[in-house]
């Protein structure tokens, strides 16, 4: 389904539900009608065009228009990033937690050690996945949006240059891969070894919450690794060459 500006959200939602966690970190609640994606994000103030193109790639992997997006104002995707933070952290991360405490209450005596190991795995995830989170809003953001801002108004300062010379966004740009596999590791360890639990359907429900979390984060180190980081390269890359 290709998502255009005359497209009813309601149809968008109905063909993949999965989107609305993405809605959200654009603000957009239910209770919508049968508005189209336009008139929604001009009642909502929402930059359509970027709206168009985070939905669409996340929709269609195999769709996904660099040059679209990178031509979207940073300030705009690092808001964006910054809601899926906070998704991940104040929602999902205590949901499946929620989830995993449950299936420990329901546990036997046999079982309840196996558990909590699973409990305690998903605990150090999280850890890590908070610590990238932190480091990413610390370092990475604040540096962002200061090059970008230096850079569109034409204010490129001897300091930047250093800044940009000696602490460039290529030395965030690897960091995704331990948090992906730890998630992968703990779905692995939960499918083979999990032994039987007394409800199976809160283990169902915790994996499949997995799943959606590790799909969540695909995207949204797709849109950071794609599109922000070349962008930002692309300014370091201009201001170097303005200071030649």
């Amino acid at each position: 389904m290709l998502v255009k500006d005359s497209t009813k959200l309601v149809d968008v939602i109905h063909h993949q539900y999965l989107i609305l966690p993405i809605l959200n970190r654009f603000n957009i609640q239910l209770g919508f009608g049968n508005k189209t994606v336009k008139e929604i994000c001009a009642e909502q103030d929402v930059h359509l065009q970027f709206f168009l193109e985070i939905v669409n790639s996340f929709l269609d992997k195999d769709y996904f228009p660099q040059l679209e997006l990178q031509n979207s104002p940073l300030k705009y995707i690092i808001e964006y990033i910054k809601r899926s933070h906070v998704f991940y952290v104040e929602i999902k991360i205590p949901q499946i937690e929620g989830l995993i405490s449950d299936l420990i209450k329901s546990a036997t005596d046999e079982n309840r050690q196996s558990f909590e190991l699973i409990q305690n795995f998903f605990h150090e995830y999280r850890n890590e996945l908070i610590t990238h989170i932190e480091k990413e809003e610390m370092n990475i953001h604040p540096y962002v949006l200061k090059i970008d801002e230096a850079f569109q108004n034409n204010g490129i300062s001897k300091e930047l240059i250093e800044l940009v010379k000696n602490e460039p966004i290529s030395l965030y740009a690897d960091d995704h891969d331990n948090v992906e596999d730890k998630l992968y590791d703990l779905k692995n360890l939960m499918i083979k070894y999990l032994p039987p639990a007394t409800d199976y359907t809160i283990s169902n429900a915790i994996l499949i919450e997995l799943f959606r979390l590790e799909r969540d984060l695909g995207d949204h180190s797709r849109i950071e690794e794609k599109v922000l980081i070349p962008k930002v390269e692309s300014i370091e890359q201009q201001i170097l060459e303005g200071a030649e």
